[in-house]
């Protein structure tokens, strides 16, 4: 039986309309989802003689738990007779059986079934009250010594605290790890915080938005017209403008966003937004909104620029065509005209812009800026927004680089970063690549850590997606004119991948593909597939046998498939889904947010961890899973970080990913899936940025038509920042 989540739950046909309760142990829990709390388990009822399928949404449930539910008989047409229940309220065992079953499965860090046995033996019916009440007693049992107690008894109390939490929220669709968060950052006051003020959630708690805390505060008798619900809506429209890269948005338009998404007066709204803006979490420009933040982000930017510009370089200034003459011997390379320029005026100016597409010698002029600075006994420190960039920029150089996160240093407890103003780095030059990648609010942290005396190098593409966070900085910096830049044209990696290259410029001038006569020679292929099945069909093959057979490439770790988008047939989810079973279809494993977790498996972080200096789009091997202790360790670059099972829904498996999570990412091969199913996101600069991500091969599994109509496609979606008309002020 593989039943479906509460999203798309199963076809009924009603049996009985009456209401019945339903008293029984439960034996097994079939399925579950941690997100909606939608469960489907199995039941020995008093008085039938077969187990009974209970499904419906509850707070939380165990194997040996008195389960009590209340609902109505139906037909499944396919599982047969099921109990689908309004409500389920679990209750602990009173059994030793029951206890046994309850404790050996899983619920309880440092619990087993071995140990579950130990300790029913020891203490019999009385071992929940023990752990409760005398848990120091614990340690009488063999195996269990004062660490172990410790973890059992902050175990115990945690899912007592997370289940009063899920109870409370239960109508709501707060999952586990949702609930479980909600304790870990409130405490035992979570209940009467969430009382007083609901939509703290939705500021607070990571993967709770402000639908979920709007349906509590309903819930709990908020008026729908209340100024807190007014102001908690408002700030959550900008936030949601904010997640599509804008800066700021009129005045108006906030009124009536916010109008249409809380039903209540535009009086109320306004009077609000007063209340907003007075107390600073809000900033008003002209007509104008800002989130506080990105507005001083913006205006930290800007004024960093001109005040790094206007300050004394640091060290002695370098005679340019001196040094560019060295780096060439030095290197043995020759620069052409458009380089030496480039080089020039880096090497001249105290902020400076280089910006290009594959293959124009920007690395070069990265690895020839860093030979001539530390010829010079120069400080040199170079970054970039991701550790795949970072890492290639530092193989490249032969010189460390470091992320933008790992530089400046967060510090978890304060929530800011080490180095700032008030403690600002030490290097004499900065070197920052892929920085179409870097928002707003990354640039500013970054530009507050340099001393006014250093000079800064900006590299990037600024042809590729912008950031995912606000802004759109190299492009406002470029159009600015207030930093001296030079765009890189002449194409140099004719050998090392011509047909990669010369695509990639091709689709950024608007042209179509031009495909190789010779495939045996060529780094790049299409291959035509016109409906989601043969796409998918091809894929496989393509990732499994046919890449690794004919280049050599090993199917786990070079090769990365890239799609436009997450959801759907065709989306990352359901391509990791099917990669999975094909390249890692067996190993320890356990299921948790609709994701089977498996030794093997290719694991992509998808948000910033400070305390686990882990970030968004860092990419590990899982490498361990321990079912006793509720815990997995993911191998990030030879570094081993520890999961709790309860923040998995920070791991997404990456043999898939989209095409926005790849950016700033190389990879030795890369397949790119490209329909018309992907109709409204075909955009140049999407299919531009995928077909840079390819190293040595590249091929496209799609339609000719799906290709041209991106192609064709250079519609960039204006972000609304002001950083421009600041630079240039």
């Amino acid at each position: 039986m593989k039943p479906a989540d509460n999203k798309k739950q199963p076809e009924i046909e009603k049996a009985n309309d009456s209401q019945e309760n339903v008293n029984g142990i439960v034996e097994s829990v079939i399925y579950r989802s941690e997100e909606t709390g939608y469960t489907v388990c199995s039941v020995k009822v008093t008085g039938h003689q077969d187990n009974v399928t209970v499904v419906g949404n509850c707070a939380a449930v165990w194997v040996g738990e008195t389960l009590k539910a209340r609902g109505k008989w139906v037909r499944h047409k396919q599982h047969g007779f099921q109990f689908q229940a309004d409500t389920i309220t679990c209750i602990a065992p009173v059994t030793e059986g029951g206890i046994e079953k309850y404790l050996g499965s899983g619920m309880i860090k440092g619990i087993g079934k071995v140990m579950a046995k130990r300790l029913v033996k020891a203490f019999g019916e009385e071992t929940l009250r023990i752990i409760e009440k005398e848990s120091q007693r614990l340690e009488e049992v063999d195996g269990i010594g004062p660490t172990r107690r410790k973890m059992i008894k902050e175990s115990w109390n945690e899912q007592k605290a997370v289940r009063d939490i899920m109870i409370f929220l239960q109508s709501h669709t707060v999952g586990t790890a949702q609930a479980t968060r909600i304790f870990k950052h409130y405490g035992n006051e979570a209940i009467a915080l969430i009382t007083e003020d609901p939509y703290r959630l939705c500021r607070d708690i990571w993967g709770i938005g402000f639908k979920t805390a709007d349906g509590v505060a309903m819930s709990i008798g908020i008026p729908p017209d209340s100024e807190m619900r007014a102001r908690a809506g408002i700030v959550h429209v900008l936030q949601t403008l904010t997640e599509e890269g804008h800066c700021f948005c009129t005045d108006d338009e906030l009124i009536d966003y916010s109008q249409k998404l809380l039903e209540i007066s535009a009086d109320v709204l306004r009077s609000a937004l007063h209340h907003e803006i007075k107390r600073q979490a809000l900033v008003q420009e002209m007509d104008r909104i800002f989130l506080a933040p990105i507005y001083d982000a913006e205006i930290t930017v800007a004024s960093r620029i001109r005040k790094l510009q206007n300050t004394a370089l640091g060290f002695p200034p370098i005679i340019s065509d001196k040094a560019i003459s060295w780096a060439g011997k030095n290197m043995k390379v020759r620069f052409a005209p458009m380089q030496e320029e480039a080089l020039g005026m880096a090497l001249s100016e105290k902020v400076s812009i280089i910006t290009g597409g594959p293959g124009v010698g920007k690395t070069t002029i990265i690895r020839a800026l860093v030979d001539v600075f530390k010829a010079r006994n120069l400080r040199v420190a170079l970054a970039a927004p991701t550790g795949r960039a970072a890492k290639r920029m530092e193989e490249a150089t032969r010189h460390h680089a470091s992320t933008l996160h790992r530089m400046l240093k967060y510090i978890p407890t304060t929530g800011y970063f080490e180095h700032g103003t008030a403690h600002q780095l030490e290097e004499d030059v900065f070197i920052l690549d892929e920085v179409s990648m870097v928002d707003i609010q990354l640039m500013a942290a970054f530009l507050n850590a340099i001393p006014d005396r250093s000079c800064l190098v900006l590299v990037g593409d600024v042809d590729q997606l912008p950031s995912v966070g606000p802004g759109n900085v190299l492009r406002d910096m470029i159009d600015s004119n207030a930093i001296p830049s030079r765009k890189l044209e002449t194409i140099f990696r004719q050998q090392a991948g011509g047909w990669i290259v010369q695509n990639a410029h091709r689709i950024n001038h608007g042209e179509f593909l031009e495909l190789p006569e010779d495939e045996e020679e060529s780094d790049f292929f299409f291959i035509e597939a016109m409906d989601p099945e043969h796409a998918i069909k091809t894929m496989i093959e393509l990732v499994k046998t046919r890449i690794p057979r004919k280049f050599d490439f090993d199917a786990m770790n070079d090769i990365q498939v890239l799609t436009p988008m997450r959801r759907n047939q065709l989306g990352s989810e359901n391509l990791n889904a099917v990669l999975q079973e094909a390249l890692n279809p067996s190993g320890t494993e356990i299921q948790r947010f609709g994701r089977k977790y498996r030794v093997g498996d290719r694991i992509m972080q998808i948000r910033n961890n400070y305390d686990k200096d882990v970030f968004n789009g860092d990419i590990g091997r899982l490498i361990r899973v321990d079912t006793e202790e509720q815990q997995l360790v993911v191998d990030f670059d030879g570094r081993h970080i520890l999961y709790e099972f309860s923040e998995l829904d920070e791991l997404v498996h990456a043999y898939a990913c989209s095409i926005h999570k790849a950016q700033g990412s190389e990879y030795p091969a890369v397949v790119i899936l490209i329909t018309t199913q992907h109709y409204k996101l075909l955009q140049r600069n999407l299919l531009y940025t995928a077909l840079t991500r390819g190293r040595k091969l590249v091929c496209i599994v799609g339609s000719k038509k799906a290709i041209y109509i991106a192609i064709k496609n250079n519609e960039i979606h204006l972000r609304r920042t002001a950083l421009k008309e600041r630079l240039i002020i």
